[in-house]
């Protein structure tokens, strides 16, 4: 497809009439279009919008600076033309710049007057000038410079930038069926975006089980690194003192544990061992937690969710080594 480029002409403009005329000339003659706002009164908030506006839409911006440094926007204090540079430098755009030459401004005087020099802000001027000449720019002693210029900064920029341009409509692929073709992709996107959000909950999933595995087994293999001594478990007649392991403990009275173990007076040796020398270790590794119970005087232990999968992990292991 032919693409055009909208180039956005910018400079002051009574002193610089004929060169904005042979810019915009090079500019069809390339077959481009050329955009520029000398035919609007710059001076307000909403002028200046309207230019940025225009600015945005065009693909190259060109400045042609001469001896003027233009009208003053208020609160800045610049030009509006230096404003216009400024945008289009802090959009990243391609810009490029034609300077008058001291010999060419000096003809222009001696033939124009002194009005096509800067009386009222020359320090401005010299800066913006000194900006300016720090980006891409040539300079031109005549109207035929410009167009040169023209016509070779657009042919170099056509080969480094990848431009949107303005493309005519017949031109241009059928549009219903790329309507239709996006909204296929659009549906087909979030069709796959839900079908990752599924796998990402079924992975995280996993990845938590594996992870609770880990953990349960470490405490598994803790529990049964810690010992505890007593003579009120197994046969009651034989009072030899028997060490018994934490986890063994816990998984073979769970159901007693389970139903809540309390120091209330009156309760068998074996709630009584199970309550100050098993639940108080089982505690600390937050497998039961100690809760005083409602109108009484007596406190009781019961299990956690953690102690009850860690009591499920148990069940789950022995069944695996019953079946081999």
């Amino acid at each position: 497809m032919d693409k055009k480029l909208q180039i956005f002409i910018s400079s002051t403009y009574s002193d610089l009439k004929e060169e904005r005329q042979a810019a915009v000339q090079a500019i069809l003659k390339a077959g481009h279009i050329p955009a520029g706002m000398e035919l609007f009164t710059a001076g307000d908030k909403s002028q200046m919008e309207t230019i940025k506006r225009w600015i945005d839409e065009s693909d190259v911006y060109m400045l042609i600076l001469g001896g003027r440094y233009g009208s003053i926007e208020p609160r800045t204090s610049l030009s509006y033309t230096e404003l216009e540079y400024d945008y289009a430098v802090e959009k990243e755009m391609p810009l490029f710049a034609v300077v008058i030459t001291d010999e060419a401004l000096d003809k222009k005087v001696k033939s124009n007057g002194i009005e096509h020099i800067e009386r009222e802000q020359p320090a401005s001027l010299k800066n913006f000038r000194t900006k300016v000449l720090s980006n891409i720019s040539s300079f031109f002693d005549d109207i035929k410079d410009i167009k040169l210029t023209v016509h070779e900064t657009i042919g170099d920029f056509s080969g480094r930038y990848e431009f949107s341009g303005w493309i005519r409509g017949d031109q241009m692929a059928d549009s219903a069926s790329l309507l239709e073709e996006i909204k296929r992709l659009t549906t087909q996107r979030k069709d796959l975006e839900e079908q990752l959000a599924e796998l990402k909950k079924v992975s995280n999933g996993v990845a938590q089980a594996e992870a609770d595995q880990v953990n349960l087994n470490e405490l598994a293999s803790l529990l049964r690194k810690i010992e505890v001594e007593t003579n009120v478990l197994g046969d009651p007649s034989d009072k030899k003192m028997k060490k018994f392991n934490l986890n063994y403990l816990f998984v073979t009275w769970s159901d007693f544990i389970i139903a809540g173990i309390t120091n209330n007076a009156g309760t068998s040796d074996i709630e009584t061992f199970l309550y100050y020398n098993v639940c108080t270790k089982l505690q600390i590794h937050g497998l039961v937690k100690n809760e005083k119970v409602a109108n009484v005087q007596w406190r009781m232990y019961r299990v956690t969710p953690l102690g009850e999968r860690f009591l499920a992990f148990a069940q789950r292991e022995k069944l695996k080594i019953a079946n081999g």
